[in-house]
């Protein structure tokens, strides 16, 4: 049993630190259709559910530390789990970049729909796969995962230690790359689709100039595109998945 002291309110604070600025960037629980009074409750819980598994971490560390300390381990936790959380936002980054190039090249790109995750609009296609990853991320129980991940990042990253800007940026490049090359292998069928069609539509309207080939091939290669996501779908969601699952277990 952990006695309950100043030093232990202190150092569940520490531990809400780190999984609120976790929870303010991961996928899912950073949307802005989820609630601030939700996220907020939510890092409470998840915050009071780890600090039995926590606390001994912060045990001779934080008492009768000076009020500048206490406020370094602060930005510290805080900085920290934000560079976790945003880890984990870059792969939904990348796939609303790639997802809006795919929408745009098949003819989709000037037909608005609901925005999943963010507050601009987007084309109707990629609001439809954005609203689909976050959804598949709760119903494989990923947030499950996460939290796991969040208490091993303390084996990593002891309290107060802090992630260290040197090593944050590497991270964050190199989850760039990885996001990237998983994007482009989920929109390659697509990028081969648009060019292909429209070198054909291209060659076609040389051949006969006094035919709009353009206006009139435009329904044919959102309906091709169209059939390439319904065929598709579930091959290029589960290579995010996997990606975002690796991304979890490597921390």
């Amino acid at each position: 049993m952990i006695a309950l002291a100043p030093e232990s309110f202190l150092g569940v604070f520490m531990i809400f630190c780190r999984v609120g600025g976790c929870l303010l960037m991961v996928p899912g629980f950073s949307s802005p259709r989820v609630p601030a009074q939700v996220r907020l409750l939510i890092a409470l819980s998840v915050s009071l559910a780890l600090s039995p598994l926590l606390l001994p971490l912060f045990q001779g560390k934080i008492d009768n530390q000076s009020p500048g300390t206490t406020l370094y381990w602060i930005v510290g936790e805080s900085l920290t789990g934000l560079v976790i959380g945003f880890l984990g936002r870059i792969f939904f980054f990348v796939l609303e970049t790639v997802m809006n190039a795919a929408s745009t090249m098949v003819g989709f790109g000037g037909m608005p729909g609901a925005v999943a995750e963010g507050v601009d609009p987007v084309p109707a296609v990629e609001a439809l796969i954005m609203m689909s990853a976050a959804a598949l991320i709760f119903a494989a129980d990923m947030h499950w995962e996460l939290f796991r991940g969040i208490v091993d990042s303390y084996a990593r990253i002891p309290p107060g230690q802090g992630i260290g800007s040197q090593t944050a940026l590497v991270r964050i490049v190199d989850q760039v790359t990885t996001s990237f090359i998983l994007g482009l292998r989920i929109t390659s069928p697509f990028i081969v689709y648009a060019v292909a069609v429209n070198l054909a539509a291209g060659f076609a309207n040389k051949l006969t100039p006094q035919i709009p080939v353009y206006f009139i091939a435009t329904p044919f290669i959102m309906f091709g595109g169209l059939m390439m996501l319904y065929y598709m779908s579930n091959e290029f969601m589960t290579q995010f998945l996997a990606g975002y699952v690796e991304y979890l277990r490597r921390g």
